[in-house]
């Protein structure tokens, strides 16, 4: 199973001894089709997205092509803790921005919007509610003042001028540092099922302006520029019409990316989430510098330049904790685990209840890392509610240890041969507690490290 990010679908990479393919799983039959229509037409015009292998009868399910793990976002952070922002960086986002504006307009010329998810294009109405989320789960959450009424005024004003810029070009909708795999010295593309009709600008604002990215402001600045040479090769260009719009863009994509911050980290604990708000903090700080807009947004500045002060916003996410919690598989066999902290021990699950793969022949060889086992587990056990009890457990002493700063947390699993149920089980909690809490996760699988 592949980690979960901002949706609900779920994927998988599945494969033998001479190839792997990436799996997935959602429920929402309208965004697989818009995902699937859209990846044969871009794969037909010679963009580099994920090939679709099979699609289940039912649309919820299908195959695609494994590009891999390397996102840029990871390339980005692993090269710049040794080089910086360098030029080999620099290298990869113009690969980006070369294939952006085919995206956009050659591409986006004849793709069917009929199938588009929500919206078949980037209208009033989706505009208000991107706005809206910003309000109800930023806002709100985070207890910014606001005059209600007023800010709705200025979000009605701020759309429609949005709305006469051109927007008759294919809008990707998330094109962010996360959905670009690179592979084979060449940049491909994944997660555009949102992408309806739009503005250039709004995809050129999301790349730049990404959070976490962390472009410097000189960079972006160079490659906007790029991005605008490129462009010119397609269309004729009114740079400053086209900047103006920009900025105009970037603002609302910020409110966008924020709202999702808010739902997923303030609303549903999601750690990672809350760390990137204090980035978006700092390119609306810099946006906020030079906007001028032609239509006057009063209570709209008046919040954006709240949250731009906000010291308190700004320190989220951003201290480490100092809880480390030790998750190990183990063989009842072999004995309960030692605690090495010296804290003599938490808590020992004890799987063995759970129907056991291990009594079949077929999963003799195998082990919860699997992908068959996982599915046995999931689908002929009970483990799903013997998980979601350990975990409820588990979670209640690691709210209370983070108030408390304690430094460490054992969780030991155990079956009869710590092949198995244990290993699925300690992987699926430390999934969980990374993804939801500020906490250092060390997992050990005691007997399956030293198997094979």
């Amino acid at each position: 199973m592949l980690p979960q990010s901002g949706s609900y679908r779920e994927y998988a990479r599945m494969g033998n001894a001479t190839r792997t393919v990436i799996g997935a799983f959602n429920n929402d039959v309208k965004e697989n089709t818009a995902f699937l229509s859209f990846s044969n037409h871009l794969y037909n015009k010679g963009i580099k997205v994920p090939k679709v292998y099979a699609v289940s009868s039912d649309l919820k399910k299908y195959l695609v092509q494994d590009l891999g793990d390397t996102t840029l976002f990871g390339y980005l952070t692993q090269v710049r803790e040794k080089e910086g922002f360098s030029e080999n960086i620099i290298s990869q986002y113009k690969k980006v921005l070369s294939a952006l504006p085919k995206i956009q307009i050659i591409a986006g010329k004849d793709i069917d919007y009929s199938v588009c998810y929500p919206r078949e294009a980037f209208d009033k109405q989706s505009m208000m509610w991107d706005l809206n989320y910003f309000k109800y789960y930023f806002l709100k959450l985070a207890k910014i003042s606001f005059d209600e009424q007023a800010l709705e005024d200025d979000f009605q004003q701020f759309s429609n001028y949005l709305l006469s810029a051109s927007s008759k070009y294919f809008l990707y909708r998330d094109f962010q540092s996360r959905n670009v795999m690179l592979k084979d010295d060449d940049v491909y593309f994944i997660d555009y099922q949102g992408g309806r009709l739009g503005a250039l600008q709004y995809d050129l604002a999301s790349l730049l302006y990404d959070g976490k990215a962390d472009i410097p402001e000189s960079v972006r600045q160079q490659l906007f520029d790029f991005y605008i040479s490129e462009l010119k090769k397609y269309m004729k260009v009114d740079e400053e019409r086209f900047t103006a719009y920009f900025k105009g863009f970037v603002l609302i994509r910020i409110m966008q990316a924020m709202g999702a911050y808010g739902f997923r980290g303030f609303y549903e604990k999601k750690e990672h989430f809350l760390k990137s708000i204090p980035f978006a903090l700092k390119n609306l700080e810099l946006l906020l510098k030079d906007l001028k807009l032609p239509v006057e947004l009063p209570e709209l500045v008046n919040v954006l330049k709240q949250l731009s002060k906000s010291e308190v916003l700004k320190e989220i996410g951003q201290s480490k904790s100092d809880l480390t919690i030790r998750i190990t598989s183990f063989s009842y066999k072999k004995g309960i685990p030692e605690d090495p902290s010296g804290n003599g021990g938490g808590y020992v699950f004890d799987c063995r209840a759970i129907h056991n793969p291990g009594r079949y022949e077929e999963y003799k060889k195998l082990s919860g890392k699997d992908v068959a086992v996982q599915e046995f587990l999931e689908q002929k056990s009970e483990m799903g509610l013997f998980l979601e009890s350990a975990k409820n457990l588990v979670e209640q002493s690691v709210k209370v240890y983070l108030e408390r700063g304690f430094t460490d947390l054992s969780v030991s699993f155990g079956c009869t041969g710590g092949q198995h149920r244990s290993v699925y089980s300690a992987d699926k909690l430390a999934e969980f507690l990374q993804n939801n809490y500020p906490v250092n996760v060390v997992v050990v699988h005691r007997e399956r490290d030293n198997w094979r």
